[in-house]
């Protein structure tokens, strides 16, 4: 939303918008790109009339602002809608789905073209380090878009990348995620086979090869269908990897490739990102360069901090297995230090029991893990509840040190009070975490004064 706000104020449109919380890197985002952001809810905020109205997906009946409008008939829309019928319908659309990477692909796909002089358009849903912004509007003939499972809006449930009508579809990966909206797996991967009907006959059909959940979908007859992976038969496939001194060095189809990144869900959405390059006719070695000078994205695993030698980096994974991948990635590429790992159970799925178990394991590698309260808890049933004492007895049972802090300042002394230089402190958090990231920094400098 903030990234689409900013494209427009750019293109001359005036905008103003309210949320709840606004927390960076957003508000400072939002601040720099000169728009005016409400906190909190109000219909005073509407007095200008605005000639459209645009209602997130987190936003539902009873919200003040939304009764305004509705009672007042006027103009409104969600987001998808705006940008299908602003942005989408002209262009040559790339969408990449999937449970987790899709930021990363996105941004990886995008920074190609634009190494190949296409300047597409772009929404991505976090700040891509080789751009200024999220999004962006152009002339060219290609967008690309992170196609978000997430309902549209209260008014529409369908999934967001139902409205971005894909030339291609890259699909990454697919596991059971979003629990407030999706019953079961099945469920998950009803609504990607919604997005694959959508790709057209002269289009084409992207997908992760090793991934199980996504083979049922597959075979398909009414649009090409080529899969990229790590192993197995593949269009695209990865022949040989290892990573040095903070690169992934890699082949791709007898192509070499060097990405400064770690982590093998890295090397996935790399993988993914050529196969999507290849399809728009871009060469292999303006690939091969735009690969190795990819950025990467804020808060994927960006280090944010090295105070007193102790790595501080903040990462957005919540679902289990992001958890774990990056908890892997971390001791592998750290391998002398300690791993601290702060989580806080923010999203609509790890605030409830359905990852229980799942969680315990995510973080057994961590050397000590830190846990946040579980966010709005009172919303949620005991029974539905995460319990976070379960997963901390389970961790201690293993040998490993893990503990509930609800306060953000009591958590940044606890760390500072024990890590010492050569430490890793992974903060995962798909929110603002109550400002634990620059607390943890503070408490750390200070360490040693």
């Amino acid at each position: 939303m903030a990234s689409t706000a900013a494209a427009l104020k750019s293109k001359g449109y005036r905008i103003s918008g309210s949320d709840a919380n606004v927390y960076p890197p957003m508000s400072t985002f939002l601040a720099q790109a000169g728009i005016r952001v409400h906190e909190g809810f109000d219909p005073a905020h509407l007095d200008e009339r605005p000639d459209c109205i645009v209602i997130g997906n987190a936003l539902s009946r009873g919200n003040p602002e939304v009764e305004h409008v509705l009672a007042e008939k006027w103009r409104y829309c969600s987001l998808p809608e705006l940008l299908k019928e602003c942005f989408i319908r002209e262009k040559r659309s790339i969408v990449v789905a999937g449970t987790h990477g899709k930021t990363t692909t996105t941004s990886m796909i995008t920074w190609i073209l634009e190494c190949a002089g296409l300047h597409p358009s772009f929404l991505i849903g976090g700040l891509p380090g080789n751009f200024q912004h999220g999004a962006r509007l152009t002339d060219s003939d290609w967008i690309v878009l992170e196609g978000d499972e997430y309902d549209t809006a209260f008014f529409d449930k369908r999934s967001k990348f139902v409205h971005y009508l894909p030339e291609i579809a890259v699909i990454n990966n697919l596991e059971f995620d979003h629990a407030d909206i999706f019953e079961n797996l099945q469920a998950v991967q009803k609504t990607f086979s919604h997005l694959i009907r959508l790709v057209p006959s002269n289009g084409l059909l992207l997908a992760n090869g090793t991934e199980a959940n996504l083979a049922p979908l597959l075979d398909v007859d009414f649009c090409p269908v080529q899969r990229f992976g790590l192993s197995g038969d593949q269009d695209f496939l990865v022949t040989s990897n290892h990573t040095d001194k903070g690169t992934l060095h890699f082949t791709v189809n007898g192509d070499a490739y060097q990405l400064p990144m770690i982590g093998e869900h890295n090397l996935e959405n790399a993988v993914a990102a050529i196969a999507c390059a290849h399809q728009c006719g871009i060469s292999p070695a303006i690939i091969q360069e735009a690969i190795r000078t990819f950025k990467g994205v804020k808060r994927r695993l960006e280090i944010i901090g090295t105070p007193e030698g102790i790595t501080v980096i903040d990462d957005f994974a919540h679902h289990p297995t992001a958890i774990k991948k990056i908890v892997q990635t971390l001791k592998q590429a750290y391998p002398q230090g300690r791993l601290w790992v702060l989580f806080e159970p923010r999203s609509n799925t790890t605030r409830r029991s359905v990852f229980q178990e799942e969680l315990m394991d995510a973080f057994s590698e961590a050397d000590v893990s830190l846990f946040g309260e579980v966010a709005r808890a009172e919303l949620l049933k005991p029974e539905d509840r995460l319990n976070l004492p379960d997963i901390v007895n389970s961790i201690q049972s293993q040998g490993k040190e893990a503990k509930v802090i609800a306060d953000p300042d009591d958590m940044a002394a606890a760390v500072a009070a024990k890590a010492r230089s050569g430490d890793v402190v992974a903060i995962l958090s798909n929110g603002g975490f109550g400002g634990v990231h620059e607390k943890v920094l503070v408490a750390l400098s200070n360490a040693s004064a």
